[in-house]
């Protein structure tokens, strides 16, 4: 065994000695050649590496197969990757908008046109359109399929079901000679159902500055409405302030700083985290100062049915009341349009913490079903102040009850 190695080491240092190539299953000059160290630098084990001519033949027996160089004898600057390589260029997708080229959707179209164009999608538009557009013929089962529409629609049940049964009546005592006359008929019991409440907000000049104030969930669009409020009264020509009152929620202060940026409003604020009560304090006492018209304050949205958060709702309005006995003038609750029977139970709470006065509903654009209106309209009775129909400030619109109700159910359906 001894003679076989050694004979072996013959003809390996007889290889070098000719000049061939010596054969190995990793090439240490070459890997030294292809990752070169830093200058000034040494591996771990450099100082104990064995030449090659002095490497026993036992070492390259034994370092079959060959195995890469330990990782402590890397440089640490080195990267796994070939170094010849270059980094391949991804081409840029010629369909992908730049975001500073992403275009908004323009504004609605004033008067029914626009009503029509964005709440055209809405559930109780959707359910009640198809049964008209079919021209159905007039009897109990139409009825009954207008029932279901409006209940599914968010409408309510009791709502519906006196509605309906109304309806129900007169198609008994031969009031209705076809379907047509129905629809008729049922458009104008729903207008007659929200225009007690469609009265919009009217600021009183007398009082300076006319105070609102601004409750509701998370998540209902509370802090874009009062930038869409602000623009609305900035184009009336009111001089206005906003108070950052909704001091919990992270970037709450700096969207409402925005806002009030871009509309050219001064904003009060005091950082996240702060009194929400104090926050609506100095804005009222600065608001004063300087003789603003109108004070917009924000507030955190809340569960309605976190008992502690709603408290201090009522906290806010006894501070504003030690300046003010009068303010806030209006509780402007915001409610998501498609939020649907659990809007009725949000306005309950919030009616009993801080006296909403008016409503604002938003997302009436999006999947809204549209009949959560009418059923705040019946139960509540409280103004209805603005809806929302669309992302930017001119869709903010002043709630009209025949608009709204021409853009669910549109008089044309009978036509047909």
């Amino acid at each position: 065994m001894v003679s076989f190695f050694r004979r072996r080491k013959d003809k390996d240092a007889a290889a070098g000695a000719t000049g061939e190539p010596r054969k190995s299953g990793l090439d240490i000059d070459a890997l030294a050649a292809a990752f070169p160290k830093p200058a000034g630098t040494m591996e771990s084990g450099d100082h104990a590496r064995p030449d090659a001519d002095t490497t026993t033949a036992t070492d390259e027996a034994n370092a079959a197969p060959a195995l890469p160089p330990p990782s402590d004898a890397r440089p640490e600057s080195v990267e796994l990757v070939a170094p010849a390589r270059a980094a391949t260029p991804v081409p840029a997708l010629p369909d992908a908008p730049a975001p500073a080229q992403v275009q908004e959707k323009p504004a609605a179209a004033p008067g029914k046109p626009g009503w029509r164009e964005r709440l055209r999608g809405s559930g109780i538009a959707r359910g009640l359109g198809g049964l008209f557009s079919r021209n159905p013929k007039l009897d109990d089962d139409l009825l009954d399929e207008i029932e279901t529409a409006l209940i599914t629609a968010d409408v309510g049940v009791t709502a519906t079901t006196q509605l309906v049964e109304h309806l129900r009546k007169r198609m008994k005592a031969r009031e209705f000679a076809d379907a047509r006359a129905l629809l008729v008929a049922l458009r104008a019991e729903l207008v007659a159902l929200l225009e007690p409440v469609a009265r919009p907000l009217v600021i009183d000049e007398g009082a300076r500055p006319f105070v609102i104030l601004t409750v509701g969930v998370n998540g209902v669009g509370k802090t874009t409405t009062i930038g869409k409020l602000a623009r609305r009264y900035k184009d009336e020509g009111r001089s206005l302030m906003l108070a950052a009152g909704d001091t919990f929620r992270a970037a709450a202060v700096a969207q409402l700083q925005a806002w009030g940026e871009r509309n050219g409003v001064p904003v009060v604020a005091q950082g996240q985290n702060a009194d929400a009560a104090s926050v609506a304090f100095d804005a009222l006492q600065a608001a004063k100062a300087r003789g603003v018209g109108v004070l917009i304050a924000d507030t955190a949205g809340r569960l309605h049915t976190q008992q502690g958060l709603m408290a201090e709702l009522g906290k806010i309005k006894r501070v504003l009341g030690k300046l003010d006995p009068a303010a806030p003038h209006e509780v402007l609750m915001v409610i998501d349009g498609t939020t649907g029977q659990n809007a009725l139970s949000q306005l309950r709470q919030f009616h009993a913490a801080a006296g909403v006065t008016g409503l604002v509903v938003t997302k009436l654009d999006g999947s809204a079903k549209g009949g959560v209106v009418f059923a705040l309209a019946r139960e509540f009775g409280i103004p209805i102040r603005y809806a929302g129909i669309g992302e930017r400030p001119e869709d903010l619109r002043v709630f009209d009850a025949e608009a709204f109700v021409d853009a669910l159910l549109p008089g044309e359906l009978g036509n047909a």
